[in-house]
């Protein structure tokens, strides 16, 4: 008994709240300690939060949202205070660099070519010299935000371990084992209420009745793979390993029609590769853009970022069964139950950045940031609009002795906790 009374007597509640330049609240802002960020949380609509935990004055907790820089305070300013409540302040950060990109158009003078050439083979020696053979472990902290007409209904944060062997996965891609270790679903309590109303029933419970087990495979083959693949960890190892730039400035180097040049303030010069991609009799349309900011001097890479517009047409339209529609419903929630569905169009672009970190004259990882707008249109017409926001930040790195995960650690499914923000 005298052992959970001193346990209890550690934890201290940390309070505060986070708004923008204009003095405007921040929801679903998360706040974290670096130390212990399974004890985070996320602010409410009006930009308030509180955690318990226990904290040294020299430790520090991480507020950040998507679109914001990032800000570190120590936690001991936080400490629960009868007469304040602090206030931290986030400045801008838009991930959309297409809108400050202006490149210039690639000349088709020989000269100008050859010059181009010797350009990127430059930035690609670098590349080569700067980004590491080596394993690395990064701890991370991934933020997944859904959004409709303008109201956040959900976050998950998913807090993770991953092993990156460079060169190690298919046609020369990075290997990327990902082992998810906490993972935290934040909801508005309201929202929450209408979600579980619409999403009533077992839906993994049916479609494994409806589908026959492959010849030969065990009586449990479907609860297995079930586990196995976890849809969360999906979409947050997606995000990190989407954009693998090493691979892809190899891949596209020798295609200089493609390429463009454009310099900036402060020594940078931005190369940007543009490829338009038309498929199907012109029912899928893709436009990549890809941009590589350089220092000028050393052609060191500084940033990359990333940015897509995608138009699909599908003829005549797909009729939505019951679990599509309770999806659809879910990201609509906020408008009329939509009963029927037949999809005819779909249209979108993805916004997506790295910034990077330097260790012993090696770059890795520090932050990557993903912005999704799409429209799901039907017919007549109809449609819903779908934002998705994420952002992973490293909070631990480690360059020496790494070695790969086994699969028994990667492949357990991940337990959530439902969290409801007031």
């Amino acid at each position: 008994m005298k052992t959970l009374l001193f346990i209890l007597a550690l934890v201290s509640s940390y309070v505060g709240r986070v708004v923008d330049q204009n003095g405007e609240p921040v929801p679903y802002a998360t706040v974290y300690p670096v130390s212990q960020p399974q004890t985070g949380t996320a602010t409410n609509n009006d930009g308030y939060f509180s955690f318990q935990t226990d904290l040294t004055s020299e430790e520090k907790v991480i507020i950040s949202c998507i679109g914001y820089e990032k800000r570190e305070v120590f936690g001991e300013i936080l400490l629960a205070n009868e007469d304040t409540v602090m206030t931290v302040v986030l400045h801008e950060q838009p991930i959309a660099l297409e809108e400050t990109v202006v490149a210039a158009k690639a000349s088709k003078q020989k000269n100008k070519r050859k010059q181009m050439a010797v350009l990127l083979h430059a930035v690609y020696l670098k590349l080569e010299e700067e980004f590491p053979d080596n394993n690395a472990r990064y701890q991370i902290v991934s933020d997944v935000r859904m959004l409709s007409e303008g109201n956040t209904w959900g976050m998950e944060q998913m807090i993770a371990n991953i092993v990156v062997m460079p060169e190690a996965g298919k046609n020369g891609l990075d290997s990327v084992q990902f082992q998810g270790k906490y993972c935290k679903r934040f909801f508005d309590a309201e929202k929450r209420a209408q979600a579980n109303e619409l999403m009533s029933g077992e839906v993994l419970e049916r479609i494994e009745k409806k589908t026959k087990n492959p010849v030969g495979a065990p009586a449990n083959f479907l609860h297995k793979a079930a586990n196995a693949v976890d849809s969360g960890v999906v979409v947050h190892k997606a995000l990190f390993s989407w954009g693998n730039m090493r691979y892809d400035f190899e891949q596209e180097m020798n295609d200089l029609k493609h390429w463009s040049v454009s310099n900036e303030s402060e020594g940078e010069t931005v190369l940007t590769y543009t490829e338009k991609i038309n498929k199907y009799l012109g029912c899928f349309k893709v436009t990549v853009k890809r941009h590589y900011i350089v220092d000028s001097r050393t052609y060191a890479v500084r940033r990359f970022s990333e940015h897509m517009d995608v138009k699909i047409t599908i003829p005549f339209g797909v009729k939505l069964n019951a679990d599509q529609l309770q999806m659809l419903n879910l990201l609509n929630m906020d408008n009329k139950r939509i009963d029927k569905f037949r999809l005819r169009k779909m249209n979108g672009s993805v916004a997506y950045n790295t910034i990077y970190q330097r260790r012993n004259k090696q770059v890795y990882t520090l932050e990557k940031n993903m912005v999704t707008f799409a429209d799901i249109i039907g017919s007549k017409n109809t449609a819903i609009p779908l934002i998705i926001q994420a952002t992973q930040r490293v909070t631990e790195l480690e360059t020496e002795g790494v070695t790969p995960m086994p699969k028994t650690s990667i492949t357990h499914r991940v337990k959530r906790e439902i969290v409801e923000i007031y």
